[in-house]
This record gives C-alpha cells, structure tokens and sequence, in this order.
C-alpha cells in the first residue's frame, strides 16, 4: 500500500565540468514539479553500480566526453521533484571532473537522446554568471561551494534542500 505523499527513494550522482576560466556547463531542464531549471551532467544510479561509477557513465552519455573522470566529491544533497510522473527524493553525490577541460559542446551522439531524456538545451556558464542568476541552478549555491572548494576539503553536506523555494540574490 503506498502512502499519500511518500517519495521514492532515488540515488543519483552528477559530475561538474569546468574549462579553464572556471565555466561550468549545464543542462536545461523543465521539471513538471519544480518548473525551469540547470542541472550538472548526471542522473538516477544503476543498480550495484557506485556513485562514481554512475557519475562516469552518465557524464559520457549526456556528452560523450569519454576522457572526462569524476574526481574527488564536492558535495552530497537531497531534493525532491517528479521523474517521468513518479515523485522522488533524489540523493546526490556531486563530483569534479579532475581535469580542466576547453569549453566544447557535447558530442551529436550525445545530443541525439536529450529530448528523450528532459533535456531542453545545455550552457556553459561563467563563475560571475552563476553568482548572479536568479534561473534556478542545481545543486543551489553551485558557485559559492566551487568558490569554497580547494584540494583535500572534506565535501559539503547540504542536507535537504526544498528545490524551487531557493532564491539566489545577486552578489
């Protein structure tokens, strides 16, 4: 018997990918539950499968950057919205790619299943950009955490966040 409001349990890891100016590039999404918002390459975990391994796997099958690892863990979070008509709390381990890569767009082989899979288009945006949109970014505070960051930092726990309540004043 399922319970009035309950969410289903989700894990899910996703993968920041930087270039050398500090642009971080995103995907675009229009969640039924939580309206327009940017999201990091990533998703929903296979099962067995690690949250390194699923950051890997879906960072090359949102971009097909092959070359690309997840590095060390920026920040866990949980949130709430609906996928695909089923409302979940999703679990998140967000990564760093190792390596500063060139602004580049994702490859037609990946851009071929996006639609598919709720993405409505992809940016790269600049630190000064992501400090000062009031567009909904995921993880909330995506600038300030890379800001914060440095090799060897113990990663953020940003525990539960209510998505589509966060408002981001500019700097």
């Amino acid at each position: 018997m399922s319970v009035p409001g309950a969410r289903r349990p989700r894990a899910a890891a996703r993968t920041v990918v930087r270039d050398p100016l500090g642009a971080v590039f995103l995907l675009r999404y229009d969640n039924e539950e939580v309206g327009p918002h940017w999201a990091l390459p990533g998703g929903g975990l296979d099962p067995g499968e690690s949250p390194r391994e699923g950051a890997r796997r879906e960072l090359r099958e949102e971009t097909g950057w092959a070359e690309l690892e997840p590095g060390p863990l920026l920040c866990t979070w949980t949130h709430d919205f609906t996928r695909a008509g089923v409302p979940v709390r999703q679990h998140e381990h967000v990564y760093l790619a190792e390596a500063r890569v060139p602004r580049r767009e994702p490859t037609p082989e990946a851009t071929a299943g996006h639609r598919a899979e709720g993405i409505l288009g992809t940016r790269w945006w600049t630190p000064d950009e992501l400090a000062r949109t009031a567009e909904q970014i995921w993880p909330p505070g995506l600038g300030a955490l890379l800001d914060a960051w440095s090799p060897g930092a113990a990663p953020a726990d940003l525990g539960y966040v209510a998505v589509g309540t966060v408002s981001h004043p500019a700097r």
